[in-house]
């Protein structure tokens, strides 16, 4: 009973943060752009209109069609550009931590509808070196922040990164799955298996890592791996 109760407050300050948001943050949130409905039912990328006759649960985009995600569904709060970036950046890189509140706020009423069937969230983790050198796990922060706002629990530790990995930054998406395959493990099956799981990331850009996240999942038997990240790039799709 207490965790509906929760989940029902948690609801209540989603519309309240979705209209209201911290007066400090108020000019800062008018220059981003915020993703929603509608859009592509697998990715989540966003469409200009609902197109007519179509489901918004049929609802896909070219990419998806050719090449079905091992995720069931990902979603994103922010477009990744100029505005979101300087944000993400002072908070990945720069340690600033003030607008944990309002991150987990947009990344709750975008994945609200995973969130609301979801057993446990998992971040994306990173490899031990890298964790000592950045001093934290952005995506666990992200993780935390959000399991306070919606209710659901949090492992930080289930979901592993064994091998030390380049950064992605410059490579081309089929360049990104080959530098983070086997890179994941998880360090019980007993802690994922038959359970709903949804990846917490910072950054969605090819969906290579959170791909490699799935599989892995996957195979220690998790039954449906949703995804949610803060903010996701957005590239032009090709002419017809």
């Amino acid at each position: 009973m207490e965790v509906w109760q929760s989940r029902l407050l948690s609801m209540g300050r989603l519309v309240v943060d979705t209209v209201l948001p911290p007066t400090d943050d108020t000019e800062l949130f008018a220059a981003l752009t915020f993703l929603d409905e509608p859009c592509c039912a697998s990715c989540g990328y966003p469409f200009d209109h609902q197109v007519a006759g179509i489901s918004a649960f049929d609802l896909a985009c070219a990419a998806c069609l050719a090449r079905r995600p091992a995720y069931a569904t990902a979603r994103s709060a922010l477009q990744y550009d100029e505005a979101s970036r300087r944000m993400i950046l002072a908070f990945k890189h720069g340690g600033h931590t003030d607008r944990l509140h309002s991150f987990a706020a947009q990344m709750h009423r975008a994945g609200r509808t995973a969130l609301a069937h979801a057993d446990l969230l998992i971040p994306v983790p990173l490899h031990r070196t890298r964790l000592i050198k950045r001093r934290f796990n952005q995506s666990a922060l992200l993780a935390r922040s959000l399991s306070r706002r919606c209710g659901v629990p949090m492992d930080a530790h289930a979901l592993l990164r064994d091998r030390r990995t380049p950064s992605q930054g410059g490579l081309s998406a089929a360049g990104r799955r080959r530098n983070v395959q086997g890179a994941f493990t998880v360090s019980d099956p007993g802690r994922v298996a038959g359970r709903r799981l949804v990846l917490i990331d910072d950054v969605m850009t090819t969906g290579a890592t959170l791909e490699a996240c799935t599989r892995t999942l996957k195979r220690a038997g998790a039954t449906r791996i949703d995804t949610v990240c803060l903010a996701r790039v957005v590239k032009p799709l090709p002419a017809p």
